[in-house]
């Protein structure tokens, strides 16, 4: 059973309706067919309207779903012959990033992304998507492996944030990312970088310094999760959803502010209702981006990241 979220209600009353029709029908012999026909158009036009109109807070909960696509589930629809590197070579193999060589359409690339759960002892083994410096430095070994060798590289980014623990401080949190986003700088290879649920703050952004930023259209990119910012600004986190309003962080918002390259369409309902159909449009946006991006030189590459990055932060007066 699919999780229903709270803004998807008059759907599944629709739907429920049409279910009673169905047996009512089936149990009296009455032909109720064009009843079942008027509310089955009903429920697909108030379905296709609603998914076209959301409210960035709405955004927000499909991108949090419980059942929508992780780093590996895109991994098996859209890659040949993947292989998982382990560890960060210090002793320690974090699970909220996974990363290893893989080929798309017969093109070696080395990919790599956040992982989720979709159970307790997922969430559990993954941390939630929240990687720790060991993770920053695996992926960071995996840049380097793909650097020496030609591969492109990409990335997919689905994390509520790096952890915040202790523990993650005590191992240098802050300068595993930094590092990383000086060295994703230097990169003598295309990157591409997708954000397929959740991309909060450096956390993501860490696995993020891309010639190509794309968002998947329901997912999120923001400096600061909604529920933060609004414990900041109003120190009530049921503040989130005005948050959520303010902080521009849905894909309309974002190309606009030139953050990210184009959004990468989901199904009506969002990723979790068709992982193929979404797979298969992310694919191609991988191989249209590689296209574009072998005509520039190692340098040419180089230069077209940093201008990318150095541009972003534009005043509005």
């Amino acid at each position: 059973m699919t999780a229903v979220l709270d803004f998807e209600k008059p759907i599944v009353e629709i739907q429920e309706k049409i279910e009673e029709l169905k047996k009512i029908s089936l149990e009296s012999g009455m032909d109720l067919s064009k009843e079942i026909d008027t509310f089955e158009q009903q429920a697909e036009d108030y379905r296709k309207e609603l998914y076209a109109n959301l409210k960035p807070s709405q955004k927000l909960q499909i991108a949090r779903h419980p059942e929508r696509p992780n780093f590996l589930d895109y991994v098996n629809n859209i890659c040949e012959d993947f292989i998982e590197f382990h560890g960060d070579r210090e002793g320690m193999d974090d699970r909220a990033i996974i990363g290893g060589m893989a080929k798309i359409d017969g093109r070696p690339v080395m990919i790599i992304g956040t992982m989720k759960g979709k159970s307790t002892k997922e969430n559990l083994e993954y941390n939630f998507g929240m990687p720790q410096p060991q993770g920053y430095r695996k992926a960071l070994r995996l840049f380097k492996h793909a650097n020496k060798f030609n591969l492109p590289i990409v990335t997919l980014i689905d994390t509520p944030g790096a952890y915040p623990g202790i523990s993650a401080e005590e191992t240098n949190q802050g300068g595993a990312i930094a590092v990383n986003l000086r060295e994703m700088a230097k990169l003598d290879v295309p990157v591409i970088a997708i954000i397929t649920g959740e991309g909060c703050s450096g956390g993501a952004l860490g696995l993020a310094v891309a010639n190509k930023v794309y968002l998947l259209e329901h997912a999120y990119y923001t400096v600061i999760s909604p529920e933060g910012c609004a414990s900041i600004l109003w120190r009530d986190a049921a503040k989130a959803s005005e948050a959520a309003d303010a902080l521009k962080i849905t894909a309309k918002d974002l190309l606009k502010f030139d953050i990210i390259d184009g959004d990468i369409k989901e199904p009506v309902g969002g990723a979790h209702t068709d992982y193929a159909a979404v797979s298969a449009n992310m694919k191609q946006t991988i191989l249209d981006s590689l296209t574009e991006l072998d005509k520039l030189s190692k340098d040419e590459l180089k230069v077209q990241r940093y201008d990318k990055f150095r541009k972003m932060g534009a005043f509005l007066e």
